[in-house]
């Protein structure tokens, strides 16, 4: 038995029966437009006018074919146009899926494909057996020695398609660690879709190039950090298109789609553009052209787009939406340092998560000492832009030096701990210890409480900076800012103009309806001048800006002080 028939075996073995596929909810398949394919295969180079057949094309999970159709006609007449036999393809496509029923339809699809290009069938039928097979794309692709170790020779030109959407929960947990075994690059939770691209980075050849549409979640999330990384030290970004509102697929779906495009060469010009949600078929041909001309921007109907010098380093979450914001912020990230920063004694934090809210949050002053509670404030206290105290206190098992209490020494706390005992151990973190059983998830500094700090809810359409003289612990919804040469007025103001919700907005993972996550780090990537580099009248105007809430005056402020005046109406317009 050769190393790819073992290694198929073993993947048999723990899938059971792949003829026999899970139910169909758990494939993650999303069909993708016609439309939507030819403009993919447009920006990926995989054309007719060039010598396909030459060429090897890869599908690594073929779904119907919705992307292999599309393909086998270009191959076809590109075949035709270099006088070329449809048999000199024969190794020019390989398409995987691990589901039976898709490969007979795929197969069925590419025979009549080559029939209606007018290919004998003789040839069309060995060409769909040989182009199309019954495997796992991440454990048994080209390169893949499975248990023996893995290959990164190159043996693609083009990886094209769109990897199926399958969470770690719709896996077995045998089988999705075999996928991580296979690609380190899926870290933490990650959805399967991350191993489909490093695997097909992987096995591209020098100036190879995998084109996907897929969700853009790993981008900006943590657990794509090491794909990113992969990309920053070995790839080149070549095209980034964010599409989350646009009609891609065949049936509605929420998957936050972007097409990338990226090519196993030295990072060079990257192509940034933004469609809305009436891009369509009618936009390829421009979006096309513009990508291959010289233009450095385009702002056409439906699609926004500019051309980046460079993209951007290491494992750090990428920009997307409005290519002039990521423009801007390309920028500023060369000339201003991050808001955190121990030069001025800045950081950034989050609020206390208790693993039940129910118990260690009250407005009861009395439910045990006074001096275990701390005053609590929670995200809605300061939806006004003033801090309005809902009276919520955190009932607080720690002392000063990060040691729990001992309950001996308050009866009401203890009483009332251990009154609710049952509920505090079957908490995650009590398990991991018996003896800590009424710990809170996070540890509690009180000395925050004290610390004049910024405070900024988690979710919010725009950004929100509140200021807490020193007054309160903050929620765990609220994340916080303190100083310890910032005016925080003057910070405040400098934080609620536009340009610095641009970091935030192109850095986040952003919800349904346009709704920005202010999580400390999406605000950690906020660059800011020092605060002596600021002069007098603008601090003057800043800390009034933010004292009446007036995020116009703060974003005019600021683009003077950033240099960036020329985005102000992009800015404005949000």
């Amino acid at each position: 038995m050769d190393v790819a028939t073992a290694v198929y075996a073993q993947s048999v073995s723990i899938v059971g029966s792949i003829s026999a596929p899970p139910r169909q909810e758990t494939r993650g398949e999303v069909f993708t437009r016609r439309w939507v394919v030819d403009l993919i295969l447009d920006l990926a180079g995989y054309t007719s006018d060039r010598d396909l057949a030459a060429l090897r094309a890869v599908e690594p999970a073929c779904g119907e074919g919705a992307f292999l159709g599309p393909m086998v006609e270009r191959l076809s007449r590109s075949c035709r146009a270099f006088g070329r036999p449809i048999s000199d393809s024969a190794h020019s496509l390989l398409a995987h899926d691990l589901f039976g029923d898709n490969v007979e339809r795929t197969r069925t699809l590419v025979r009549l494909t080559l029939a209606k290009e007018g290919w004998d069938a003789a040839d069309g039928g060995g060409l769909a057996d040989q182009w199309v097979t019954h495997e796992d794309y991440l454990l048994n692709r080209p390169g893949y020695l499975g248990l023996f170790g893995r290959s990164d020779d190159g043996e693609a030109d083009f990886v094209i398609g769109n990897p199926p959407y399958i969470r770690p929960e719709d896996v077995s947990y045998e089988l999705y660690q075999k996928y991580r075994i296979a690609c380190p690059t899926m870290l933490g939770r990650a959805d399967v879709y991350v191993g489909f691209y490093e695997a097909a980075l992987r096995s591209l050849r020098p100036e190879g190039v995998c084109a996907f549409i897929c969700a853009d979640r790993w981008m900006h999330n943590q657990y794509g950090r090491g794909l990113r990384s992969l990309i920053s030290e070995d790839f080149s970004v070549d095209t980034m298109i964010t599409m989350h509102d646009v009609d891609a697929f065949e049936k509605p779906v929420s998957a936050y789609p972007a097409v990338s495009v990226i090519r196993r060469a030295k990072q060079g010009q990257v192509k940034v553009l933004d469609a809305d949600a009436g891009f369509g078929p009618n936009d390829i041909k421009h979006v096309s052209e513009w990508a291959r001309g010289r233009h450095s921007e385009t702002e056409e109907h439906h699609v926004r787009g500019t051309r980046l010098a460079h993209w951007f380093e290491g494992s750090d979450s990428w920009p997307g939406g409005n290519p002039k914001i990521i423009e801007m912020v390309e920028s500023l990230n060369d000339q201003f340092a991050p808001v955190e920063d121990q030069l001025t004694g800045t950081k950034v934090g989050i609020g206390v998560a208790t693993g039940n809210d129910g118990l260690f949050v009250t407005t009861d002053a009395d439910l045990v000492e006074s001096e275990r509670l701390l005053p609590l404030t929670m995200s809605a206290d300061g939806t006004s832009g003033k801090l309005c105290w809902s009276g919520h206190y955190l009932v607080n098992p720690w002392e000063d030096d990060g040691s729990l209490v001992e309950l001996e020494r308050y009866p009401k706390l203890r009483q009332y701990l251990e009154f609710h005992g049952k509920a505090l151990k079957r908490r995650h973190v009590a398990k991991r210890s018996q003896v800590n059983w009424y710990r809170t998830i996070d540890k509690v500094n009180s000395v925050l409480t004290e610390t004049p700090k910024l405070l900024f809810p988690d979710m919010k359409l725009n950004i929100h900076p509140v200021l807490d003289s020193g007054h309160f612990y903050p929620h765990h919804n609220l994340y916080w800012i303190t100083s310890d040469k910032w005016d925080l007025d003057v910070l405040g103001g400098l934080l609620m103009s536009k340009v610095a919700e641009a970091f935030v907005s192109a850095y986040c993972v952003k919800m349904r309806g346009g709704t920005l996550r202010f999580q400390a780090q999406y605000l950690r990537r906020i660059r800011v001048p020092g605060p002596d580099d600021i002069s007098g009248d603008d601090r003057s105007e800043l800390a009034a800006a933010f004292t009446r809430r007036d995020a116009v005056s703060a974003t005019d402020i600021a683009l003077r002080i950033y240099g960036v005046e020329e985005y102000r109406d992009i800015l404005l317009a949000k």
